[in-house]
């Protein structure tokens, strides 16, 4: 596999921001899950969201992406208002989201779990070119395999391709979940704990993914992850929540000298 740096992707100067959240509120009952949160992420830029149990991180990744409507503020992707819009309509406009479940098609191959991904778009000439195999099928047929093999390189998961997906172990299984997020191209990529259940050296190598990933196709990254090492190498800006308010916002080395953030969520003093 290609080494990458360890430095954190950048977004590009003056970049305006592909999905904002401003001033999110969610409440279950009596219970506020989510009070004025307000974040955003650029194109071409890691951003880790981290904070202790119950924080609100999964509310606000729900909110995100469509899954559940917000009781107040607004949710915008590409400066356009979707906080009415459901999880299909956003992500055929560029959201892609990962679950801490991981949601294969265990009986089918690496590469079909990627193929199957791009489907929504139809397959060119309609019903009538299913059913002849007419050259406008086929030619999309060889766009999709062509995008679906270029981005298991990216991944590192070449190899694997005619695998089933049923059959890997975790860390090889969420790669093929990130993939099959990237391979019909994403404005902004949802990470909902990526590297659960991953050794040391498979979130080291999910990390340098990521990072080819977000240069290659100069998308959008909102990360949740439990594992802060992680985040801290991999974002270029962290948002820390706690008890459903934004607790502090920065770079990895601002939040980790940050004292709020020490007491209620890092430890230590």
């Amino acid at each position: 596999m290609t080494q990458l740096g360890t430095e954190a992707p950048q977004a590009g100067p003056g970049s305006a921001a592909v999905l904002r959240a401003a001033h999110v509120g969610v409440r279950f009952g009596g219970i506020t899950a989510l009070d004025d949160v307000s974040v955003e992420v650029r194109p071409g830029e890691v951003c880790g969201l981290i904070g202790p149990n119950g924080a609100g991180k999964t509310t606000l990744f729900d909110v995100l992406s469509g899954i559940r409507r917000p009781d107040s503020g607004v949710v915008e992707l590409g400066g356009a208002d979707v906080s009415a819009r459901g999880p299909v309509w956003r992500a055929r406009h560029g959201m892609r989201r990962t679950f801490q479940r991981q949601q294969l098609f265990g009986r089918l191959t690496v590469l079909d779990n990627l193929i199957v991904a791009e489907e929504w778009r139809g397959g060119g000439g309609g019903i009538a070119a299913d059913l002849l195999a007419l050259p406008s099928r086929r030619r999309r047929e060889r766009e999709r395999r062509a995008r679906a093999e270029e981005v298991l390189g990216l991944c590192g998961l070449a190899e694997l391709r005619d695998v089933h997906a049923g059959t890997l172990p975790v860390g090889q299984a969420r790669m093929v979940e990130l993939a099959r997020a990237v391979v019909d191209t994403p404005r902004v990529l949802l990470l909902d704990e990526p590297a659960s259940g991953m050794s040391q050296t498979e979130s080291g190598w999910l990390g340098e993914v990521v990072r080819r990933l977000v240069e290659h196709e100069h998308c959008a990254v909102l990360l949740v992850e439990h594992d802060v090492a992680f985040v801290m190498g991999l974002a270029s800006r962290v948002v820390v929540l706690n008890l459903g308010t934004v607790l502090a916002e920065g770079t990895p080395a601002e939040v980790r000298a940050n004292q709020a953030v020490r007491d209620a969520y890092l430890g230590g003093s």
